[in-house]
């Protein structure tokens, strides 16, 4: 199976999320946060999978709740995906430029958290979106997921060529990490549990 659907309810924001590493059909995604639309889109799009987002928050504070809570139930959802399909290809491995920006993302779904995220963003925002929540989403993603991610925005001199480029890279790796393989659990580690 690779079908997940999470939501999440809180006095800050409500977030109902469907995700399939099969479907191939458009992105659905309103958030509130058009710059947030744009980068789920992007994501989902070179992902190639199929992601649908609805969430409100509490906007009239900042989008701090709302995208990063968004995180931890994109990671939720991985993190059942993964449970279903039993063994996935673990690793996945991205390079995307986007004009004079480049980022990398590496990602290995071994059930351990950890992440390192560098990006010198010239710019503090991309339109009215705070750059720094990025780092948030990956943060509250990685947790919940319970991958290994390495998210590198190599260089740039638009902040939201930066953002762009790492959030298709993001769903590149992702993919190829999350493709089912053979074997169970016991295929994707020499101590044959992961």
């Amino acid at each position: 199976m690779s079908q997940a659907t999470i939501e999440r309810q809180t006095k800050e924001t409500q977030i109902r999320l469907s995700l399939d590493l099969d479907r191939k059909d458009a992105p659905k995604i309103s958030t509130g946060v058009p710059f947030f639309d744009h980068m789920l889109t992007a994501f989902s799009f070179h992902g190639g999978f199929y992601l649908e987002v609805v969430a409100t928050g509490d906007l009239e504070v900042d989008a701090h709740h709302l995208v990063e809570d968004t995180g931890l139930v994109l990671g939720d959802a991985f993190k059942k995906v993964q449970e279903l399909r039993g063994g996935v290809l673990r690793y996945g491995h991205s390079i995307i430029p986007m004009d004079e920006a480049l980022s990398e993302v590496v990602i290995d779904a071994c059930g351990r958290p950890f992440w390192v995220f560098t990006a010198a963003f010239p710019q503090t925002h991309a339109g009215d979106f705070d750059l720094s929540l990025i780092r948030e989403f990956l943060i509250a993603f990685t947790n919940r997921a319970q991958v290994n991610l390495h998210a590198h925005c190599r260089y740039g001199a638009n902040g939201h060529h930066m953002a762009e480029s790492l959030f298709k890279a993001l769903g590149k790796a992702l993919a190829q990490a999350y493709t089912s393989k053979d074997g169970g659990s016991a295929s994707m580690s020499t101590k044959g549990v992961i």
